[in-house]
C-alpha cells in the first residue's frame, strides 16, 4: 500500500512516484487504460495532480483569525473571577501570655485529735460545707471529767493551806499574814526579849555566862524558824499555782475533746469514725477553703520578664463556658533551672464554689491593655500544607501573601507580619490561587 501523507487541513497526500502515474492519470480523466508505454506522459500527470493536492492544501491551512487584542480581551473578560475586598484592620486589643495551670485550695486543714481517747460523735461526712469554729467531732468526756475534779480539789486544798477560802480566783497572799509566818515572828520577837534581859543580867553580874548563851542562841533558833516560815509561805503558793495550772490543763484537755474547724470550708476527706479509739495527732477530717483558690502555673522565661503583680488573669475549666477572673498574687523569685520556667500564684474569687481545687485550668494573664495589632477576617485565611495564607488584588490579578497568625479574635485572626494595616485582602477566597484574573465586586 502507498504511504498516505495528510496536510495540516487534513487532506491525503499521495507520495509522488512514476510507479503510480496510471492510476493518478485515470482519476485525472485522461484514458481508461493504463499508459505504460509512455513513461514521460505518466510522470507529467503526476506532477499536475501533486500540484493540484498542495494548492488545495494550502487554501486549507489558511485561517480566519479575529484581531489579536479583541481576542485576548474577551477571553481574560470571560476568565476572570469576582472577588471582595476588605481592607486589614488595626485593632486595640490586650496582650496576654497563654499559660496552663492548676487550681488549689487556698488552704489545706487535716484536723486531728489532741487528746487521747474514743470518738463519741462525728457531724460532717465528704462534702460537708462547714463554717469556722463549727464542732466537726467529739471525744468522749467521762475521763477528763473526773481529771477536773480531781484537779479543783486539790486546788482547793491548796488555798486553804494558804489561809485562802477554798473557792475564789485570787491566788495571791501577803505572806506575813499567814499563820504560820505570824507563830515564828511572834516566837522570834520572845527570843529576841529573853536575849536582852539576859545581856542586861549579865552587865549586872546577876546571871552566869552560860544563860546568856543560851537565850542568844534561842534567838538565832527563832530568826531560823521565822525565815523557814516565810519559804514555807512562799512553797504553799508556788503549789497553789501549780494546782491552778493543774485544772486549766485539765479544762483545756477536757475542750480538746471537741474537734472544731478552724476556717469556712469543705470536707475532702474523712478519716474516722465513732467509736474508734483515737491517739493524739490521730487524723480526723481534712478540710479546704473554696474561696478565693490559688492557682498555680508556669511560665517560659521569655514571657516571665513581662508578668507582674496585680496583672489581671483570665482563667477556664473544662466543662464550664464561663471565664473567671483573677489577678497576680504572687511570684517566684527565682527561675527553675531544670524547666527555666517561672511559678507563679494567682488568686481567683470562687464566693459560689463553682470551681473546684485540683481542676486543670487554661490561664491568660493580661500583661498589656492596649496593644495594637492587625487584624482581618478569618474567612480571608487560607491554609495549606501547614503555610498559611491570604490573598491580595494587584494590576488585575490575584497575589497570595505569606503571614504568621497569631490569636484568634472572635471572628477575627491577630496578623503578626506579612500584612500591613489597611491592605486589601480577599474575604473567602476559596479555590482561588495567585495569578488568576479577578474583578473586584464593589
Amino acid at each position: 500500500m502507498p504511504k498516505r501523507w495528510r496536510s495540516r487541513a487534513g487532506w491525503p497526500i499521495l507520495r509522488s512516484k512514476v510507479v503510480y502515474g496510471p492510476q493518478l492519470a485515470r482519476r485525472a480523466g485522461v484514458g481508461p487504460e493504463p499508459l505504460r508505454a509512455h513513461p514521460t506522459l505518466s510522470g507529467a500527470l503526476c506532477l499536475l495532480v501533486a500540484a493540484y493536492l498542495a494548492a488545495a492544501a494550502c487554501q486549507q491551512e489558511i485561517p480566519v483569525t479575529a484581531s489579536p487584542k479583541k481576542t485576548d480581551a474577551a477571553a481574560a473578560g470571560a476568565g476572570a473571577r469576582a472577588v471582595r475586598l476588605v481592607p486589614a484592620a488595626e485593632t486595640t486589643v490586650a496582650r496576654t501570655v497563654a499559660a496552663t495551670g492548676t487550681l488549689a485550695a487556698d488552704e489545706q486543714v487535716v484536723l486531728g485529735t489532741k487528746v487521747v481517747g474514743r470518738l463519741a460523735e462525728i457531724s460532717v461526712d465528704l462534702g460537708s460545707l462547714v463554717k469556722k469554729g463549727q464542732p466537726i467531732a467529739s471525744i468522749d468526756t467521762k475521763d477528763y471529767q473526773y481529771r477536773l475534779d480531781q484537779a479543783v480539789a486539790a486546788l482547793k486544798q491548796a488555798r486553804v493551806r494558804l489561809g485562802l477560802p477554798a473557792d475564789g480566783d485570787a491566788d495571791r497572799v501577803d505572806a506575813t499574814q499567814t499563820a504560820v509566818v505570824r507563830q515564828a515572828k511572834a516566837l522570834l520577837e520572845q527570843a529576841q526579849l529573853n536575849r536582852d534581859r539576859m545581856a542586861r543580867l549579865w552587865d549586872q553580874e546577876l546571871v552566869a555566862r552560860s544563860e546568856l548563851d543560851a537565850a542568844a542562841s534561842a534567838l538565832q533558833v527563832a530568826e531560823s524558824r521565822y525565815q523557814d516560815a516565810l519559804e514555807e509561805v512562799q512553797n504553799r503558793q508556788a503549789v497553789l499555782l501549780q494546782r491552778r495550772s493543774e485544772v486549766e490543763l485539765v479544762r483545756q484537755q477536757l475542750a480538746d475533746t471537741v474537734i472544731v474547724s478552724p476556717i469556712d470550708g469543705a470536707v475532702v476527706q474523712r478519716q474516722a469514725s465513732v467509736g474508734e479509739y483515737l491517739a493524739p495527732g490521730a487524723l480526723v477530717v481534712t478540710i479546704v477553703r473554696l474561696h478565693p483558690l490559688r492557682l498555680r502555673l508556669s511560665l517560659p522565661e521569655r514571657e516571665a520578664l513581662s508578668v507582674r503583680r496585680g496583672q489581671p488573669v483570665r482563667v477556664t475549666v473544662e466543662g464550664d463556658p464561663a471565664v473567671h477572673h483573677g489577678k497576680v498574687a504572687r511570684l517566684s523569685p527565682a527561675i527553675a533551672e531544670q524547666s527555666r520556667t517561672l511559678l507563679i500564684e494567682a488568686e481567683v474569687p470562687n464566693p459560689g464554689g463553682r470551681l473546684r481545687p485540683g481542676s486543670f485550668a487554661k490561664v491568660e494573664v493580661v500583661v498589656q491593655t492596649d496593644d495594637r495589632v492587625v487584624t482581618v477576617p478569618a474567612s480571608a485565611l487560607v491554609t495549606f500544607a501547614g503555610v498559611e495564607k491570604v490573598l491580595t488584588v494587584r494590576d488585575g490579578k490575584s497575589e497570595e501573601l505569606r503571614v504568621t497568625t497569631g490569636r484568634r479574635l472572635g471572628e477575627q485572626v491577630e496578623i503578626v507580619s506579612g500584612v500591613k494595616a489597611g491592605e486589601p485582602i480577599v474575604v473567602q477566597p476559596g479555590n482561588l490561587t495567585g495569578g488568576q484574573a479577578v474583578t473586584v465586586d464593589k
